[in-house]
């Protein structure tokens, strides 16, 4: 026998007690993985009788495979809420389908704790197409479900601070608006044979306003005090300086009507109150309306603020010139802008803050601007105060994000007589 032939049969007879010994340890690894596989299995009857389960899914449960196999079904290792979920959902759509993956469902240990687990089962048929068994594969869902609860708890605490911030900004919203209001009159006076119109556009619902007006009589019927102006700045710091301009506006108009010494009192005021690395400023129009006859005379004087603008009764629109006046409380030696004009019926006094003219408008966001306002105002003519107001309330409105500024309008007129409808 030739070497060949002897390493030739020596391999031969080899072979068969490898692949014997290799099937058998393929055997062994094949039962081995079924039993302490990471996830658990199960084969049951048709009728959900447990008929093989592995050494993993019975040290979950905490359950001996004698007190499984041939004893109970499958619904009977879920929770009562797990069962029912079973009985009407689960088992009815695997007899139908033949095939379900991903189930959340509960089983319950020997300990009486619950088990977070997901479910794939799939109906094993013969070759008729017979159902034989249901093999089932369950997964340890305990991470997951801790991490959905937490995933959970988090959503509801954002949803709970989200709620408790919506409170605390609807009772700050509410808060403003109310310190707002006191920062403005309530009314204004019934003046005979005038009418008068106001209108206050918050821009912001959670941010103070600097913006302020008032409308006052200085003695008996014929003469009235107005004014209307902007202090700089937003929030606490804008109020206390509202407040302070409007009371020392006041008083100085009741001491004295004059409009310039009015604005020079209230220059001197702010210069004492602001000084040092913080000024406080502010503009502003001031006016005494007088009674004469038919008609009423303006006088009023401007400190840096956007000119008024005259609407007369037959549809024309022009600004009162105060061109040069300054700031008020910016430069001791102030100087302000003096102007007149005489309302006769039909025309109308409009005084507004710069939150108008400075909207941004159009796809461009370009200024609203005085010439736009001017041809707005006179397409509102002939019309009283109050028409005048409703129409610029409506054309703020329509500026939507654009107006990022509050808004004070005031507006003081005489009815056209031969207006019938006024």
């Amino acid at each position: 026998m030739s070497p060949a032939t002897g390493g030739s049969e020596g391999s031969g007879m080899g072979v068969p007690s490898t692949r014997a010994a290799f099937s058998a340890l393929l055997e062994d690894s094949a039962e081995d993985l079924y039993e302490s596989a990471p996830c658990g299995y199960l084969s049951t009857l048709m009728d959900g009788t447990v008929a093989k389960i592995n050494a993993t899914l019975l040290d979950w449960l905490g359950l001996t495979r004698d007190e499984v196999v041939g004893r109970i079904r499958f619904s009977d290792l879920l929770t009562v809420g797990g069962r029912l979920y079973h009985e009407t959902h689960f088992a009815p759509l695997l007899r139908m389908q033949g095939h379900l993956g991903g189930i959340a469902l509960e089983m319950k240990t020997a300990q009486g704790s619950r088990l977070p687990v997901l479910v794939t089962s799939t109906v094993k048929r013969s070759d008729d197409g017979e159902p034989l068994l249901i093999r089932t594969t369950v997964f340890d869902a305990t991470d997951r479900r801790a991490y959905e609860q937490e995933l959970l708890r988090a959503r509801r605490a954002a949803d709970d601070a989200r709620r408790q911030a919506e409170a605390d900004r609807e009772q700050l919203r509410e808060a403003l608006a109310v310190l707002q209001q006191s920062l403005l009159p309530a009314t204004l006076p019934d003046i005979p044979g005038v009418e008068t119109a106001c209108h206050y556009h918050t821009a912001s619902p959670i941010q103070l306003g600097g913006d302020f007006y008032d409308l006052f009589a200085l003695d008996g019927d014929d003469r009235f005090a107005f004014f209307l102006g902007d202090v700089c700045g937003k929030g606490p710091q804008a109020a206390a300086l509202t407040s302070l301009t409007r009371y020392t506006l006041r008083a100085a108009a009741l001491h004295d009507p004059d409009p310039v010494a009015n604005l020079g009192m209230l220059n001197t005021v702010l210069l004492e109150r602001y000084t040092g690395d913080d000024p406080r400023y502010c503009t502003a129009v001031v006016g005494v309306l007088e009674r004469a006859g038919d008609s009423v005379h303006v006088r009023l004087a401007s400190g840096g603020h956007p000119p008024a603008l005259v609407l007369r009764g037959d549809g024309g629109a022009e600004y009162l010139s105060t061109r040069g006046g300054m700031l008020v409380g910016a430069l001791p030696a102030a100087q302000f802008v003096t102007a007149r004009t005489t309302l006769h019926p039909g025309d109308t006094l409009l005084l507004y803050t710069d939150g108008l003219t400075e909207a941004r408008i159009g796809p461009g966001k370009e200024l609203y601007g005085y010439d736009a306002l001017q041809s707005f105002a006179a397409g509102l003519t002939p019309s009283g105060p109050r028409r005048v107001i409703d129409g610029l309330t409506e054309l703020l409105r329509g500026f939507g994000d654009g107006l990022d500024d509050d808004t004070a309008l005031l507006a003081i007129g005489l009815p056209d007589r031969t207006d019938t409808g006024s």
